[in-house]
């Protein structure tokens, strides 16, 4: 038997390669709407995050604070960039291989609801991740770096979250996960990785730091 009960993971950068099309739409959505920012300056303040917490980090660094036309457009842009979303390498064999095993999985995300379900069904992942995707809605709002999310996830699954692993991409997701009291792990494949992305994972305290499915995989024990 594996030494985990349950898998609980990201989505953005985890199962869908989705980070750089958001980067790209809040670059060019901010510059119209007087904040042009370097692509890669905004990355580092962005990943992981949910928009309140982005748009919190845009006014204390720089001042900015987005009018009220300025969501509506992001929003729309989001949706309509989403309706083609590239699938990480291996992450659906990763989920089928967990059905097949008989081990529960779920999806918790920072993305809005709607828009969590737009990618999970755009991405073709829909089907086997079911009603197990969550977003901080169904916490009150306290999306990651909070712990709840993933605690709530487990409890939805009927296991104990200290007997997960979460599957995470980012510094917000990982100190969720290790708050939450789960075994991280960071999985590193996706196209927006930066050079330092391993030893920050490790700082917030990854158990094992992986770069691709089948290396997760591996590690999960569902390799044949």
């Amino acid at each position: 038997m594996p030494p985990f009960d349950g898998v609980l993971f990201d989505l953005d950068g985890v199962l869908v390669d989705s980070e750089h099309l958001a980067e790209g739409v809040w670059v060019r959505t901010l510059a119209e709407h007087g904040l042009p920012i370097p692509a890669n300056e905004f990355s580092h303040l962005a990943v992981g995050q949910t928009f309140p917490n982005v748009l919190l980090r845009l006014q204390e660094l720089h001042g900015w604070t987005a009018s009220d036309a300025f969501l509506p457009v992001l929003e729309e842009r989001f949706n309509q960039a989403f309706h083609d979303l590239p699938v990480i390498q291996g992450a659906r064999e990763t989920l089928l291989a967990l059905r097949a095993a008989g081990i529960p999985f779920a999806v918790a995300s920072n993305s809005e609801r709607g828009r969590l379900h737009l990618k999970l069904r755009a991405a073709g992942l829909a089907d086997l991740v079911g009603e197990h995707a969550y977003d901080p809605s169904w916490v009150g709002g306290r999306g990651k770096p909070h712990p709840e999310l993933y605690m709530f996830a487990a409890a939805q699954l009927g296991v104990d979250v200290t007997r997960c692993v979460v599957v995470e991409d980012s510094v917000p997701g990982g100190t969720a996960g290790v708050a939450a009291g789960a075994t991280l792990f960071a999985l590193l494949a996706a196209g927006h990785i930066h050079p330092d992305s391993a030893a920050q994972m490790q700082a917030v305290g990854a158990a094992r730091v992986l770069r691709s499915h089948r290396e997760l995989q591996e590690a999960l024990g569902l390799s044949a």
